[in-house]
């Protein structure tokens, strides 16, 4: 089943989930900020979008800028700041089986569909 990864405040989430919507396909809503990853989870998202942890950081985030920019920080570390600042995950993210893509721009989304 394909499943979202959806933050409702955000433009490119609602634009990603109207696709969904418009398609034939089953698929669940994850509001990520709600219902918080575990890190095998967000470490299993990573690999499956085949980038490194940074890559999936939202890094003009206040919380990002005032405390983790330009600090030496471990992939864990990184996935470890995701998880205590959900709001720090790029969104929003479709998964399809194995394969996961960032939908942004949302056209991205036709990746796996």
């Amino acid at each position: 089943m394909i499943k979202i990864y959806h933050n409702n405040r955000c433009s490119k989430s609602r634009c990603a989930l109207e696709v969904l919507e418009n398609s034939s396909k089953d698929f669940e809503i994850v509001k990520y900020l709600e219902d918080v990853p575990t890190k095998k989870e967000l470490q299993q998202l990573i690999k499956m979008l085949n980038i490194e942890p940074i890559d999936l950081v939202r890094k003009n985030e206040a919380i990002w800028k005032s405390e983790y920019k330009n600090k030496d920080l471990t992939n864990d570390a990184i996935i470890d700041a995701m998880l205590a600042h959900p709001k720090l995950i790029e969104r929003p993210i479709i998964v399809n089986g194995d394969k996961a893509v960032i939908c942004r721009p949302t056209e991205n989304i036709y990746k796996i569909l």
